[in-house]
Formats: C-alpha cells, structure tokens, sequence
C-alpha cells in the first residue's frame, strides 16, 4: 500500500510546474487537416506563401474591426508573437475595407503580417464560422488546435507549447 502511495506522489508531482495543457480546441473541420495553403501580399506588400512555413508552429488569427472579441484577444496574439520569434504569426483581416485592416494594425500595433482578406476567400477556406479565429498549426503542417473569442494568452500559449512539443 505504501508503495502505491509513494507512486501515486510521484507521479502528479512530475506534473508540476510543467507547461500548462492547453484548453479544448473548438469545434473545426480543419482540425488535423494540413494547413490550407495559400499565396497572398501583406499589408506591408511583402509575400506570404504557406508552402514556405512548413516546419515551423504557425498561429493564424481570423478578426476585424467590427468584431468586438477581436478586440480583447489582439493583444495576446501581438504579445506572444513578441515572446515566442521561433514561431510565425498570421493575421488575417475580414474587414469591409483595407483601410479598417490598417486602422487595427495601427490600433494595436500589430508587428506580424497581416493580410487583408479581401471578399473572405481565406476565411471561406478556414471555414470560419464567427470571429475571432485562432489556428495554431504544428511543425507537421496540420491544424492541431483553434480558439475562438475566449483566446487569452494563457490559453494560446499553451496551445502552441504543446503544438511545439514542449
């Protein structure tokens, strides 16, 4: 008996202070599906092409201006991309005008690309069903978990250590 006890200490303490795991993922088609490719100008008019992420924890983030969550969680996403270079961040703007993109990026001071989703191709490619969308992908190149509007950055943090392996 004393032997299961030590066991059972043993192991829940191995748990601690490790990387938190991450919340559920929300409900996704694209879930363990490969990243939807696409080759796309940012807002600053340089190229970004999926195919050249391979290898990489991409976080992907669907807002726009109207969207009040987007609101709060723009800036965990703008944090943790200044925490973690070792992994690419996306954003991608469903706004009504380019010049509202631009107005958010400014906004929050957003240093990762940006692409304005004109006519929602990539949101209809991500099926996005409300805003705001967070893709984490993992190294392999699929989808491994999204958030919605209660993406804090706890939370996101701990989807891409985990997309991350750590």
């Amino acid at each position: 008996m004393r032997l299961i006890t030590i066991l059972v200490i043993s192991l829940s303490l191995m748990g601690c202070g490790g990387a938190a795991a991450p919340p559920p993922s929300a409900a996704s088609p694209l879930l363990s599906r490969p990243l939807p490719e696409f080759r796309r100008a940012d807002l600053s008019g340089s190229t970004i092409n999926t195919k050249q992420l391979g290898g990489s924890v991409v976080v992907v983030k669907f807002f726009a201006k109207y969207c009040v969550p987007c609101r709060k969680t723009l800036p965990a996403t703008q944090a943790l991309s200044q925490e973690r270079p070792d992994v690419r961040f996306l954003g991608v703007s469903v706004d009504e005008s380019e010049r509202d993109a631009r107005e958010m990026v400014s906004q929050y001071g957003l240093t990762f690309p940006v692409l304005y989703d004109r006519g929602a191709v990539l949101a209809g490619r991500f099926r996005i069903a409300e805003l705001p969308a967070t893709f984490v992908v993992g190294k392999s190149g699929n989808v491994v978990w999204v958030g919605t509007d209660s993406v804090d950055e706890a939370s996101l943090a701990a989807a891409i250590d985990d997309a991350a392996g750590r």
